[in-house]
């Protein structure tokens, strides 16, 4: 088949571009299959970050961009299939067979009826967005969680004091809340809970976000906290190798569900390599974290402190968690998303 991908977001690199660029590598296998963007380094871009072999795939103009609607349905018609991660806005397809993915549980879809006809599956990466976005789409959409690379942890290095957070560094939209760890961390740091402990914030950052990181940097006085943006796969699983603790915060002060943690890749990750997650209880994140058995979550950021505190005390409690993070993140493996697609395409007439 010739099978395209619509992704808008590729020059940010995160979780959605992950799970759809893991599609695209597993269906170059046997495909012919193009990714719509207008740099073709994009490719070389999203390897390094994701490790993740593309060598399969090409890049060509982006039409769902820079054509109009007849050049979007003149130019959709030579796919057999077309994969669309939305921006809450449904594009206009004439392939023969189209996918729309949804990352996020937008408040409002344009759901057009004639667009939405040409849609054979709607699939959600989790629980928490289908339930979000069900009312709106007549209850059609199915969840397929997304791909977890397994992080092994024999002959890793060893645990060191480390907490690591992975997100991108955004005030927007997406937003990780890496200000309110940095300030959680430091009250822990000088009040002695966390002293000899280090807290490392990784993730994707784009020109347009430089000012947000920058504000993110003046946060931080005499505690340990350290950046590491747009680092490689290979660093990166370095560092989940080497952390003890992991702490996420989307979806704090909030009760927009869009701005929540609709998953949480990085999450499992994570847990794959035995880093125990203690995050911000909403969202997505309670599908792969369960409170007390693989992991634990919080409400408010003394909290976070406080259960940090319990887990670097009792050390039974610790490897306990660790054991039983590892094995809820194999759950979420490459094998189980991908058959879960090829089960998907199959059954399309």
């Amino acid at each position: 088949m010739n099978i395209g991908f619509y992704n808008p977001y590729y020059d940010g690199l995160g979780g959605g571009e992950r799970y759809t660029l893991t599609l695209a590598s597993h269906w170059s296998k046997i495909h012919d299959v193009v990714i719509f963007w207008d740099d073709p380094n994009i490719v070389g871009l999203s390897e390094k970050r994701f490790g993740i072999d593309l060598t399969r795939v090409r890049v060509v103009p982006n039409i769902f961009k820079n054509a109009n609607i007849f050049g979007k349905l003149i130019g959709s018609r030579r796919y057999d299939l077309i994969f669309f991660l939305s921006d809450g806005s449904i594009p206009a397809t004439l392939a023969k067979h189209n996918i729309l993915h949804f990352q996020v549980p937008f408040a409002s879809v344009l759901a057009d009826p004639w667009k939405m006809k040409r849609y054979d599956a709607i699939v959600c990466n989790s629980e928490f967005t289908k339930n979000e976005l069900d009312p709106q789409l007549g209850s059609r959409s199915v969840v397929i969680y997304p791909p977890v690379q397994q992080v092994s942890v024999s002959g890793a290095l060893s645990k060191k004091k480390q907490i690591l957070s992975v997100g991108r560094f955004t005030g927007y939209f997406q937003a990780k809340k890496q200000e309110v760890l940095i300030e959680a961390f430091t009250r822990g740091y000088t009040s002695g809970i966390l002293q000899g402990w280090e807290l490392i914030l990784a993730g994707g950052l784009i020109p347009s976000d430089q000012k947000y990181f920058d504000m993110l940097k003046t946060l931080v006085s005499d505690a340990p906290v350290h950046f590491m943006p747009n680092i490689s796969n290979d660093e990166l699983i370095v560092l989940y190798q080497s952390s003890r603790l992991y702490w996420h915060a989307a979806g704090y002060g909030t009760t927009n569900p869009a701005q929540m943690e609709h998953f949480g890749i990085t999450t499992a990750e994570a847990m794959s390599a035995g880093a125990v997650p203690l995050v911000y209880a909403a969202g997505g994140q309670l599908e792969i974290v369960s409170d007390g058995v693989n992991g634990l979550v919080w409400r408010t950021p003394d909290e976070l402190i406080e259960k940090t505190r319990v887990l670097i005390e009792d050390k039974k409690k610790y490897t306990d968690l660790s054991k039983a993070a590892i094995v809820r993140a194999n759950e979420f493996s490459d094998a189980k998303f991908t058959r879960a697609f090829d089960a998907l395409i199959a059954g399309l007439s």
